[in-house]
């Protein structure tokens, strides 16, 4: 059976891990979670308030990583998918995130990423030349790293499937699964 790797950790959007961990499990693939150390990871649940100018975050569910970064080997793994929140500001700066994250774009496995990961693909320099969508305030990070942003609920670019935030969870997670079947089929 193939596996799906998720890479995130605390302050992750809880909903950017838990559809994703469900939705891929539901399809038949072994999910693993990693994040910098193999802990009990707390999540955050962002969502809005009427004439707030911004999103708030309260506390959501915790949840173990399987597995820490530094424990990974990424050939293991069919495709990656890497949730947006707070995490990806801190990940981006993690040597072992930028290993097995890497390995996914050097070898054209599927990438999934939500939300604020674009972040720390940014800084990896893996966009540049690439359209993807983000969450809207990321898109001058996006610019910077020589990418394009576009404002949809899944764009499809190469071996790429990003989404703008939780709310486009449904387009997003059906792209990546296509794509997911055609690169790493459960059956043959």
């Amino acid at each position: 059976m193939p596996k799906v790797l998720i890479v995130t950790g605390d302050a992750a959007e809880d909903l950017e891990v838990f559809y994703p961990y469900q939705r891929l499990l539901e399809e038949g693939y072994e999910v693993h979670i990693s994040a910098p150390s193999r802990k009990k990871l707390q999540f955050v649940v962002h969502d809005f308030v009427e004439d707030f100018d911004t999103f708030t975050e309260k506390p959501g569910h915790a949840w173990p990583a399987d597995l820490a970064l530094s424990e990974v080997d990424p050939a293991d793994y069919a495709a990656v998918v890497i949730p947006g929140g707070r995490a990806p500001e801190y990940l981006r700066l993690n040597a072992d995130f930028q290993r097995v994250v890497g390995h996914f774009f050097e070898t054209g496995k599927p990438v999934a990423h939500v939300c604020h990961a674009a972040v720390a693909l940014a800084s990896l320099g893996v966009l540049k030349g690439r359209r993807t969508a983000a969450w809207p305030a990321c898109a001058p990070d996006v610019e910077s790293a020589g990418g394009t942003f576009v404002d949809e609920a899944a764009v499809v670019d190469g071996n790429m499937v990003s989404a703008r935030a939780w709310n486009d969870h449904p387009a997003w997670m059906r792209a990546f699964t296509e794509l997911l079947r055609e690169h790493a089929p459960l059956s043959a």
